[in-house]
């Protein structure tokens, strides 16, 4: 094993160069031109979509997340681990509809808050509403 290869180094990466894209925070170096302000809207079909949501965060863009085609399971998983996500860089989610989230990177100020229509809910919960 060379110097600066590490345990990533016998797969064939070299941790230099994969560190030096990552600063302290947490997110990938912007590439030249790639400002990181896009707003990205996604649908995720499944779990296994949740690796892209984070990766369009770690490049600080910020995602909004509509959960009403996935499972109610599913839509618990990404959400977890979107949470750990937002925790490690720094950034905040916010519940903007039902089933819908903002995840915001930490170069984003999201300002304001939306509530819950509360008044209709006494009886039963809406057909859109994902059962937690």
């Amino acid at each position: 094993m060379g110097k600066g290869k590490g345990i990533l180094g016998i797969f064939g990466a070299d941790t230099e160069e994969i560190i030096d894209d990552i600063d302290e925070q947490g997110y990938v170096e912007p590439e030249e031109g790639d400002t990181g302000n896009k707003m990205i809207l996604l649908e995720p079909r499944a779990y296994s979509e949740s690796q892209q949501i984070a990766d369009h965060l770690k490049h600080r863009n910020s995602v909004v997340v509509n959960l009403k085609r996935v499972t109610s399971d599913q839509a618990k998983r990404i959400i977890d681990f979107l949470s750990g996500c937002i925790y490690a860089i720094g950034g905040t989610m916010q519940k903007v509809g039902v089933g819908i989230y903002l995840c915001a990177p930490k170069n984003v100020n999201v300002q304001g808050k939306i509530s819950e229509d509360n008044k209709d809910k006494d009886k039963e919960s809406t057909e859109e509403e994902i059962e937690w």
